[in-house]
């Protein structure tokens, strides 16, 4: 992005999603140099205050197309390679999408998505090293529990210095353990995490990307076609001074009635365990046990 005029004796550009200064004379110019914070006298410059909210906009617009893909991913929806091609332009769609490990319908269709066009479609990197044309009209990116090949896709990124704008393939996961009891319909490993206060714990949560409702933290996860909630129950806010979290169950949909492990399919079960292993790390830890 060009510098623009801000009255007689600075302009202003957008430079690494700050706005920043300079003085409006050639030797400025030739030196390249800017204004590590904006001078007093422009600051509420309509050049100024449009540039800031358009940077505004750029972040949210970066952490929306970040959200779309993640949730893309978690849920392995199909989506249209067209699709992805039409977004591909935009450097915020193509930071989120960049790296990420898409599935074509065809043996071998799988590899690290490096680019996507209109009329050549998309291009993976696959654990040869080749760059190859996938050539089915929807993939997917699957969640990481889903992938068979997780341990070689994350050696090939660690050697290759891929790096995912949206965290897939390290995505911290969780596999349910053999003999689930048929009888168990809830977790308590991450229970008795204890904060503050109730409103500590919900903040936890919101800033984690959950959400509270009632006296629990929730996420829907979509897991073989269906709607599975994952809920972790937290302390009575009216009652309790301070707060602690609660067994781990997860439900159909909004359904209160909680499902049996074993029918707790291996998206729904990494996620929940995800969103629990979440709330215990933020607990308040006692002085004695944090030396």
């Amino acid at each position: 992005m060009g510098w623009l005029a801000a009255g007689d004796e600075y302009e202003v550009a957008l430079v690494e999603g700050r706005v920043v200064a300079r003085t409006a004379s050639a030797e400025s110019r030739a030196r390249g140099g800017h204004e590590r914070t904006l001078p007093a006298e422009i600051r509420d410059r309509p050049e100024v205050v449009e540039l800031q909210r358009f940077a505004e906009w750029l972040d949210r617009h970066a952490a929306e197309c970040a959200a779309q893909v993640a949730a893309w991913m978690v849920s392995s929806l199909p989506v249209p390679a067209g699709l992805l091609a039409q977004v591909w332009p935009d450097e915020a769609w193509r930071a989120a999408l960049r790296d990420i490990v898409v599935v074509g319908d065809g043996p071998g269709e799988t590899g690290f998505l490096r680019d996507a066009d209109e009329t050549e479609g998309l291009r993976v990197v696959n654990l040869d090293g080749e760059t190859v044309r996938l050539t089915s009209p929807t993939v997917t990116m699957p969640h990481p529990v889903l992938l068979p090949d997780l341990e070689e896709l994350r050696t090939f990124a660690a050697e290759a210095g891929v790096v995912q704008g949206v965290a897939q393939i390290h995505r911290a996961t969780w596999l349910k353990p053999a003999g689930t009891d048929d009888g168990a319909d809830s977790v308590s490993e991450f229970e008795g995490a204890e904060y503050r206060s109730w409103f500590h714990l919900s903040a936890r949560a919101t800033s984690l990307g959950y959400r509270v409702s009632g006296n629990g933290v929730v996420d829907r996860v979509r897991d073989a076609g269906r709607t599975v909630t994952a809920r972790v129950g937290m302390s009575d806010p009216y009652t309790e001074e301070k707060a602690w979290t609660g067994r781990l169950t997860w439900h159909h949909g909004d359904d209160r009635r909680r499902l049996p492990l074993r029918e707790v399919g291996p998206v729904a079960w990494s996620e929940g365990m995800r969103m629990a292993a979440a709330l215990h790390a933020g607990r308040t830890v006692p002085a004695d046990d944090a030396r």
